[in-house]
């Protein structure tokens, strides 16, 4: 070994032991949002799954026979999974009350034509978590999707109907999703 390696090795040796130390600080600091809170002293329990199970999804509000009711199911069943996993709901702790409302945007249009080639579809939704025992908003929050989707042309309508089909189930997923994870934040950080 040279004498100039001997010194680097040693530096690097440091470094590795240095990074490992501050590692090792910073381990108590995190927590993963869906563990059970047990491995924390001093912190209460909290299991995620087992609040978001105890949450149950009102009938969200719209107009009957229109795109918009369908949707409304649609993100109630989508949330409703996310919340339980699929598995049986627990007892009802807490409700969260959503409405919707939703948009259709001209992104491209064919100059030829006149007609819209590429659309953007969005949902927003406001959402409130309420408290059954007491009935008292434990927050009130709103988030939003916008997704795109293409209309091929006048022959293949049907295409561009699918199109705005898949556009639609894409936000309302979006939409599920980021309530669930507004609620787990919520009963993980309690704001």
């Amino acid at each position: 070994m040279s004498s100039s390696s001997a010194p680097r090795l040693v530096r690097t040796a440091v470094r590795a032991a240095l990074v490992l130390a501050l590692a090792g600080l910073t381990a108590g600091c995190f927590q993963p949002m869906y563990g059970s809170g047990a491995n924390s002293p001093g912190a209460a329990s909290v299991n995620v799954a087992d609040k978001l199970s105890s949450v149950e999804v009102e009938q969200i509000v719209a107009p009957a026979a229109t795109p918009l009711s369908r949707l409304a199911v649609e993100v109630r069943n989508n949330l409703i999974f996310d919340l339980t996993g699929g598995g049986p709901a627990a007892s009802s702790a807490y409700k969260v009350k959503i409405s919707m409302a939703a948009s259709t945007r001209q992104v491209i249009v064919d100059i030829n034509s006149a007609r819209p080639e590429i659309q953007n579809y969005g949902i927003n939704a406001t959402y409130s978590l309420i408290d059954n025992g007491t009935g008292r908003t434990l927050f009130t929050s709103y988030t939003f999707a916008r997704v795109s989707y293409n209309i091929p042309g006048q022959q293949q309508r049907f295409a561009g109907d699918r199109g705005l089909r898949d556009a639609e189930n894409r936000a309302a997923k979006s939409i599920s999703e980021n309530i669930r994870n507004r609620l787990a934040s919520y009963f993980v950080a309690g704001t």
